[in-house]
């Protein structure tokens, strides 16, 4: 890579660890969302494993785990088994869609965080519902590199406490990101080793930026800021949709 590639892949980073400072989730969608634009989504889908990876590992820690595994195991196994052995077209496919589908899936995160509609009591059905969300999940992921939708939204339905939920995200991330590596490792191995100096900085980078974003995250509005990242994601699905079409 040239060296303006290695600065665009720091300062996405930067600014993808500082979202994730401030609102505690963001960095895969950010980085995915500004990186696609000047690359493959291959490829920037191989550069935010690492520090998706590392960043999560701090959420996956918490007092919750036997309720979260009780009840979230369909969603996290169907969730791995899904993005792995997907059946439809990669994100690392040849002539593939995957600017097309990113673009779709940040327009309809973005206006459901926009809108904020009501969400079921997801309680209800737990894990046949959640195996379902984790199938469609891995499905999303295995295209787009992205893992939000549906399962930010179930998780939220599911009316856990601040700590039950962060923890929650954090395990389901981290088997998303995990199962995600499986995939395009085991099709891209030797371009992952071409990659190593971009994740080892993209890794830097993001902590960088997490630091920046809990420095922050007191002195800003919360409910403003996530507005104006939805509009954000909003706004750069529909740049990626006007490029694929």
């Amino acid at each position: 890579m040239e060296t303006k590639h290695y600065l665009i892949i720091a300062a996405v980073f930067v600014a993808a660890g500082g979202v994730k400072g401030i609102s505690g989730l963001g960095l895969p969608t950010i980085s995915m969302a500004l990186l696609s634009l000047v690359m493959p989504p291959a490829k920037a889908a191989m550069l935010m494993l690492l520090p998706s990876f590392t960043t999560n590992v701090a959420q996956c820690l918490g007092p919750n785990w036997r309720w979260l595994v009780k009840n979230l195991w369909p969603m996290w196994s169907c969730l791995a088994l899904f993005t792995i052995f997907s059946p439809f077209t990669s994100i690392d496919a040849a002539g593939g869609h995957a600017t097309l589908l990113l673009g779709l899936v940040l327009v309809a995160y973005g206006i459901w965080g926009l809108i904020k509609p009501a969400l079921p009591n997801g309680r209800h059905h737990v894990r046949w519902v959640g195996g379902a969300i984790g199938m469609l999940s891995g499905l999303i992921a295995a295209a787009t590199g992205v893992f939000v939708i549906p399962l930010v939204p179930y998780i939220q339905s599911l009316r856990l406490d601040k700590e039950a939920f962060i923890q929650g995200l954090g395990i389901s991330f981290m088997v998303a990101t995990v199962a995600l590596a499986i995939r395009l490792g085991t099709a891209n191995a030797g371009a992952l080793l071409e990659h190593v100096p971009g994740c080892l900085l993209a890794f830097m980078a993001a902590f960088l930026g997490l630091w920046m974003g809990a420095r922050l995250r007191g002195h800003m509005n919360p409910v403003q800021f996530q507005r104006a990242l939805y509009s954000v994601f909003v706004v750069l699905g529909l740049v990626m949709l006007g490029r694929a079409l």
